[in-house]
């Protein structure tokens, strides 16, 4: 891209409110670290590599517009390596907002850093789709979240799953 990167034009697009409720999938050859964890600050909703088949890269655009997030596995798996690295800090004192959750939204929360879905979530807590959808939406306003990608960022810092 000539004008600006991906990230800054991520950054943008997600912040202006005349775009709405437009949703960011980055399609890249960078599956680097810093570029992957930029990018979802910035807003995106998902990130796939270029090489993704083509009916994986479709269903992925799907997935977006239906106002959920996806990662491409490589990257899922990258992700999970540097958040298993990062030392508990200091003070394991959890943020106030993981306070305000219930029981059961932190094992919802705790399903969505595996990488669960919404059905594998359901099946799992022995609840129906609608109650899975309730516990996601009340956790990302009570965790000030945008979407489920950064639910996953939370539940990694919050130190619910990987390396605990």
């Amino acid at each position: 891209m000539p004008m600006l990167d991906g990230i800054e034009a991520t950054r943008q697009i997600t912040s202006d409110p005349a775009a709405g409720t437009a949703k960011v999938l980055i399609l890249t050859t960078f599956d680097l670290d810093e570029y992957v964890f930029a990018a979802l600050r910035a807003g995106a909703s998902g990130f796939v590599l270029k090489d993704t088949p083509p009916d994986e890269l479709l269903a992925a655009i799907r997935v977006i517009a239906a106002g959920e997030a996806l990662l491409s596995p490589a990257i899922t798996r990258q992700l999970i390596n540097e958040f298993a690295k990062i030392p508990e800090p200091g003070n394991s004192k959890r943020p106030a907002a993981l306070e305000e959750i219930t029981d059961r939204e932190r094992e919802v929360l705790t399903l969505i850093g595996l990488g669960l879905s919404n059905d594998e979530i359901a099946a799992r807590l022995f609840v129906s789709m609608s109650t899975v959808k309730a516990h996601i939406g009340r956790l990302l306003a009570k965790l000030g979240a945008r979407d489920r990608a950064q639910l996953v960022i939370a539940a990694y810092s919050a130190r619910l799953v990987g390396d605990r």
